[in-house]
């Protein structure tokens, strides 16, 4: 499979908005539409596993760190045609966070 990957402030997400997408697109197999929540479930698989290896943990595990930052991840697709995985996550200068360091340290 091949894997492409896009990152940056653009403008419709500039750091006026505060926001930063990153674009992860691929050619593989893709999936239903409607199965694009599903998929970020732990140990979902839309296929068994002598059709395709995995254990459905890897996009759980994305979406969690993804939350974590305080960011989003969603998925959009269609069978036969790959995928694109779209993560936004909220711009951090190092000044915000040296300030944010600053507050919650003892």
């Amino acid at each position: 499979p091949m894997v492409r990957v896009r990152c940056g402030e653009t403008p419709a997400n500039a750091v006026a908005d505060g926001w930063c997408e990153l674009h992860v697109e691929d050619n593989g197999i893709g999936f239903e539409e409607s199965q694009s929540d599903v998929i970020f479930a732990m140990f979902q698989r839309l296929h068994s596993r002598g059709e395709y290896e995995g254990t459905g943990v890897g996009l759980a595990l994305c979406r969690k760190i993804v939350e974590h930052h305080g960011g989003t991840i969603t998925a959009r697709s269609k069978p036969g045609e790959g995928a694109t995985f779209v993560v936004r996550l909220p711009v951090r200068h190092a000044a915000d966070s040296a300030l944010q360091t600053e507050a919650t340290a003892p």
